[in-house]
């Protein structure tokens, strides 16, 4: 019973979100207001055979990454994600657990900024959401599976990426990295999937296993970043990192001044879109 009520809830839910709220192009002929099937599973990173299957009542006991993937694309309020994962027969994770709930909010803000470059991840640095205008500029983070959606997962296994460093930033910014992971690690000491993420960084970078065993903890500041872009070349550009302290998210927000040659740069990727993408950032 459960199962069948978990596919009623997610079509109503599918139902009700306009493509355009999401960063979605709304054109077309479309058969409901909602968003499509292949919408879902884009913007929730699973497959479209699962949605459906999930829908239909073939598929049972989601993941709790994929039932807070689903509540994070279908934008619910915190009753409905409590809900969701009741249906689910899952336990809303703790606070013993990294929070990956984007609040109804924090996600109006977010749509204000549709101009803007706009990321938010986690504390422990797992991208949770990425605005349309980051995706073009970054490279889009949808393909991304698994620690592949770590930031810090990323920087120390070699993943391509559009940000330039010269050799001193990247030190400072890979400590500063660790150290930032570690203040989480402290502050979760119970969440499973940090531990593994931090066991294979140590197995798969020396780096980060020198980093980690120095023991530095810190947070992680906003900078400059310099972009190489496919299309319009190099950039550089303000990256300011908000905290959302209550829900212990990170907003990354990449802007330039008025007037200058990367603002126009930046205006110019905002037209050019996603169209044209082939790493990931």
């Amino acid at each position: 019973m459960a199962v069948t009520e978990l596919g009623q809830a997610l079509r109503r839910w599918r139902d009700r979100v306009p493509p355009d709220a999401a960063g979605l192009p709304s054109g077309g002929h479309r058969r409901a207001a909602g968003l499509r099937r292949e919408e879902l599973a884009l913007l929730a990173g699973i497959s479209v055979d699962y949605v459906t299957r999930l829908e239909q009542g073939r598929a049972v006991n989601p993941s709790v990454q994929v039932v807070e993937a689903l509540a994070r694309a279908l934008r619910l309020s915190g009753d409905e994600r409590t809900y969701l994962f009741g249906l689910a027969e899952l336990v809303p994770p703790g606070p013993d657990v990294v929070p990956g709930f984007i609040t109804p909010s924090v996600q109006r803000l977010l749509d204000r900024l549709v101009d803007t470059a706009v990321a938010v991840s986690d504390a422990a640095m797992t991208l949770l959401l990425a605005n349309p205008m980051y995706a073009a500029l970054m490279g889009d983070p949808s393909v991304l599976r698994g620690f592949e959606r770590n930031g810090v997962w990323r920087n120390f296994t070699g993943m391509p990426t559009r940000v330039r460093h010269t050799p001193e930033e990247r030190r400072d910014f890979e400590a500063g990295m660790v150290a930032e992971l570690r203040t989480t690690a402290a502050r979760y000491p119970a969440d499973r999937q940090l531990q593994a993420l931090v066991a294979e960084l140590r197995t798969r970078s020396e780096r980060f296993a020198e980093l980690w065993d120095a023991g530095v903890v810190g947070r992680l500041a906003g900078s400059r970043k310099t972009i190489e872009h496919p299309q319009v070349g190099t950039l550089t550009l303000d990256c300011d990192l908000l905290r959302v302290e209550e829900n212990d998210l990170h907003i990354l927000v990449y802007s330039a001044e008025p007037g200058t040659e990367a603002a126009e740069k930046l205006r110019l990727i905002s037209v050019l879109g996603t169209q044209s993408l082939v790493d990931r950032s």
